[in-house]
């Protein structure tokens, strides 16, 4: 569920979602497996460079969920892929997860907006470094771009910071 969160920080008992933001509910993870397209982001440093990012989740036999960030490095000209776990920080129903990549450390993982075919997902990282705009396609309709854009601002986001990704 992380977009492509190739970072983790220490997951803490504060808090793993923006104060303003709302994980979606009713949530449904089965609906959310597989391939997602990072049609933008706040660019950080396990990112940086990349380009043809995906994510794609899978359901683990514990219940967690597998997740596969993936992205290409034009100026290296190789993949990058990091595999993580993923768990709901409570109810199954409310998109609020807590993503790891590197052993016991974990960051907030939630979706804050997804459209009722589980085509775009828009998801919040613990604050707001970290945010990306996620489809099922390589690209997203402009309609839904604006929507999710206007949902991040009232949050407080500062969208101008997005980085488009190249797919």
């Amino acid at each position: 569920m992380a977009v492509s969160l190739f970072a983790t920080s220490c997951f803490s008992k504060g808090r793993t979602i923006p104060e303003k933001a709302e994980a979606v509910t009713p949530f449904d993870a089965s609906r959310y497996l597989g391939t997602w397209h990072e049609v933008a982001r706040f660019d950080f440093k396990f990112e940086r460079g990349l380009s043809k990012t995906t994510a794609n989740y899978a359901l683990n036999e514990d219940g967690s969920i597998k997740v596969i960030n993936r992205g290409y490095n034009a100026e290296k000209g190789k993949w990058k892929e990091a595999e993580g776990k993923a768990v709901f920080i409570g109810d199954p129903n409310i998109a609020m997860l807590k993503v790891s990549f590197f052993g016991p450390f974990y960051t907030g993982y939630n979706v804050i907006a997804i459209d009722p075919e589980y085509k775009y997902a828009l998801v919040a990282g613990k604050n707001l470094d970290y945010l990306w705009l996620l489809s099922r396609e390589p690209t997203m309709p402009q309609e839904i771009i604006d929507q999710y854009l206007a949902i991040a601002k009232a949050i407080g986001y500062d969208t101008s910071r997005l980085l488009w990704v190249e797919q």
